[in-house]
């Protein structure tokens, strides 16, 4: 196969610029804070100096790769093939992984599980350049095509946990959801996986190089255009008391002692009264739908929750108690906003468009607008107003 390649100039010039453009794209999130992509977005500052560090490690696997086409002794490429493999199981496999744990930003996850999952392979392999023999190869390969199954698990769950997450504190999802980018992200590393098992010829060298270029192409994508999450949801941010209104004069526990109120917290959570709740309800129709609070872009529960009067949890609570998320609550005030404003142009024959009746109901995105729309009327919005135009 080497011999074929050291042959092949086109496969050399193609991998030389895979290891250049590795290496743009790890200097451009490493030293360039500026977005190029998405100028109005602020990306999270970790999952960036992750990601720049992961296409750092990618060039310089290619580099040390580099000598595979240039020796000719079997011994000489087991070898380096060898130390190869070491150097990628303790830094591109394991970075990789983090990058994933990086895009949940519910919480920031512990990094040392990463180190127990990947370390079998590091040592199986620094086992293998002792012995000079790649004998533990099916053993490696057999525990990577485990690992990877269970991370894809892991992350399967993780990923609708903070789906969750993200509907019970955000009323806009544009630029905060990762799910599509982790069953893309999940293909390329089946991929990878097959590609071990089948390494054997030029075309599968081409490929993993195909699979570079994809890969570094869409994490710097993934990375300009997610939002950086950084409003804290701890304790200490709610005030926590019983539901006043912004126009009373009730006093709320201070929160001074962040491990009293820490403590705190698990009870407020549980068996609220019931005239609480109902209490709730009146302020969200005073505060939120009478003021039209609704209609602000990127409104946070937190948000909400001081504009009201009240803490989070307890509102929070109050959602779980309706059978809703905080988003689809949102959703429904828009949609319904937004069935307000159609009526209303139709009536007096205004000129509009869906575009801009949903900019104005609090949608930045059409696109998420007619998701919603399609969740709470269960149609599309053109076919929605052509019934209505059918029938007024």
């Amino acid at each position: 196969m080497y011999d074929q390649i050291r042959e092949d100039t086109l496969f050399a010039m193609f991998y030389g610029g895979v290891t250049f453009m590795a290496m743009i794209a790890s200097c451009y999130l490493l030293f360039r804070r500026a977005n190029a992509i998405a100028p109005d977005i602020t990306p999270p500052a970790r999952l960036r100096r992750w990601t720049g560090l992961y296409f750092a490690t990618i060039a310089l696997s290619h580099v040390w790769y580099l000598p595979l086409f240039f020796k000719t002794s079997c011994d000489d490429i087991l070898m380096t093939d060898l130390i190869g493999g070491v150097l990628d199981s303790i830094t591109v496999i394991p970075i990789s992984i983090v990058i994933l744990f990086a895009m949940l930003q519910d919480h920031q996850r512990p990094l040392w599980p990463i180190a127990v999952m990947t370390a079998p392979i590091s040592l199986g392999m620094a086992a293998c350049v002792a012995t000079r023999s790649d004998a533990l190869y099916p053993v490696i390969y057999a525990y990577v095509l485990l690992m990877s199954i269970g991370l894809i698990t892991y992350m399967v769950r993780a990923t609708r946990k903070y789906s969750r997450w993200l509907r019970d504190n955000y009323a806009d999802l544009e630029h905060k959801e990762v799910w599509q980018s982790f069953i893309v992200l999940a293909i390329l590393l089946i991929m990878y996986v097959i590609y071990e098992y089948t390494n054997d010829g030029l075309v599968y060298m081409y490929a993993m190089q195909v699979i570079c270029v994809v890969l570094i192409c869409y994490l710097l994508w993934r990375v300009e255009t997610l939002s950086d999450l950084n409003i804290q949801l701890a304790p200490a941010e709610a005030e926590v008391g019983s539901c006043q209104s912004p126009a009373t004069d009730g006093k709320h526990q201070p929160a001074d002692d962040k491990q009293q109120l820490s403590e705190d917290i698990p009870q407020l959570t549980k068996d609220i009264p019931q005239n609480t709740l109902d209490n709730i309800g009146k302020l969200l129709r005073q505060h939120c739908v009478d003021t039209q609070f609704y209609l602000q872009h990127d409104l946070h529960i937190s948000q909400l929750s001081r504009a009201i009067g009240t803490n989070r949890y307890y509102l929070s609570q109050y959602f779980s108690s309706q059978g809703i998320t905080y988003n689809a609550y949102i959703n429904n005030l828009r949609i319904n906003h937004f069935i307000t404003l159609y009526r209303e142009a139709v009536a007096a024959k205004r000129p509009f468009t869906a575009l801009q009746l949903a900019n104005e109901s609090g949608y930045r995105s059409y696109s998420t607008f007619s998701l919603a729309f399609q969740q709470r009327m269960g149609q599309n919005v053109r076919t929605w107003m052509n019934s209505i135009n059918l029938n007024p």
